[in-house]
């Protein structure tokens, strides 16, 4: 779902930026923590910041650093914007403050890089590590879990474990959603567009997971769900997959109005809004006895994978929305 991991990561970062920094925050590289949906703050060096602020039930947890230089290492590595040296830096922290609170929030803005360059695989290897060091920040959750979904081919060996790791990371960042950390000052309705967007990856990445195991009216309330979640901002190929988990159970009345819904929310010309148009082809004739073409077999094809490093374009097999 690349496009809703551009959108949600804009908002996010959006959201951070927002709020104003205190002096004590790590903002001298802001966008460490506004991609990492979490508020660092860093104390001046002492002995009693020797561990991080343990935060009251609700309130917003404080990743602190435990010295200066511990402090002044993560400023540089969040400095880095090329992805590579980002990453290097980010194992150089990792290896010198092995305990530090501040590892999760430079490998998530490492990974976020790697999303910007359309590298799914090393989005997983950042994300991983990110949740490792925080199991509960939906963030790299959510992220891991959609990358995971979209790059799975049924030929795969290791496709079930793959399956079962993007459905475990989703369901976390469901279940973790009010762990997302943001500086208190926030605008309240952005901190909520951001859940959202959220919530809605992660029951979009449910869905193509009981897609791609062929069980249908699963990935149905799955996409329902997701539908349910993006209300205030509709996502066109929500609206298409769930289109296609409807065909596949002979619901064709209420698989052409997904359809419909998918090229009323989708972009003018894009491939999400040509893809909705042969859908709606299809279940027309369907629905009027006639035999349509065959929508790229008789079961949705798995995804195709994001973007691999070489930057060569993923083909989009035929009737599964693009990413």
């Amino acid at each position: 779902m690349r496009a809703s991991f551009v959108i949600f990561t804009v908002m996010l970062a959006a959201t951070m930026a927002m709020a104003k920094p205190t002096p004590n925050q790590a903002s001298s590289h802001g966008q460490a923590p506004a991609q990492s949906g979490t508020q660092t703050q860093a104390p001046a060096a002492s002995s009693s910041s020797s561990q991080a602020a343990t935060p009251a039930a609700g309130a917003h947890k404080m990743l602190q650093a435990k010295s200066q230089d511990e402090m002044k290492a993560y400023q540089d590595a969040a400095g880095k914007t090329d992805p590579g040296q980002a990453e290097a830096a980010a194992s150089a922290f990792a290896t010198k403050y092995p305990t530090s609170d501040l590892r999760a929030a430079l490998y998530v803005r490492t990974m976020n890089l790697y999303g910007q360059a359309n590298n799914s695989e090393k989005v997983i290897e950042m994300g991983r590590k990110a949740i490792a060091a925080d199991p509960t920040n939906p963030v790299p959750l959510v992220q891991v879990g959609s990358a995971l979904v979209e790059g799975t081919r049924d030929t795969d060996m290791d496709r079930d474990q793959r399956l079962a790791e993007a459905a475990k990371d989703a369901q976390g960042a469901i279940d973790n959603i009010n762990n997302l950390m943001a500086p208190p000052d926030a605008p309240a309705d952005r901190v909520a567009a951001v859940k959202a967007s959220i919530v809605t990856m992660a029951y979009d990445t449910l869905g193509m997971v009981n897609l791609n195991k062929k069980d249908y009216p699963a990935a149905e309330q799955q996409f329902l769900k997701a539908v349910d979640a993006s209300k205030s901002q509709p996502e066109a190929v929500v609206f298409l997959r769930l289109s296609v988990a409807q065909d596949q159970q002979k619901e064709y009345s209420k698989a052409l109005d997904s359809a419909n819904k998918a090229e009323q929310y989708a972009p003018a010309g894009s491939a999400a809004q040509n893809l909705a148009k042969q859908q709606q082809a299809r279940l027309q004739k369907l629905m009027a006895g006639a035999t349509p073409a065959p929508a790229g077999g008789s079961t949705p094809a798995t995804p195709a994978p994001s973007t691999p490093p070489a930057q060569t374009p993923a083909q989009t097999p035929p009737n599964t929305p693009p990413h």
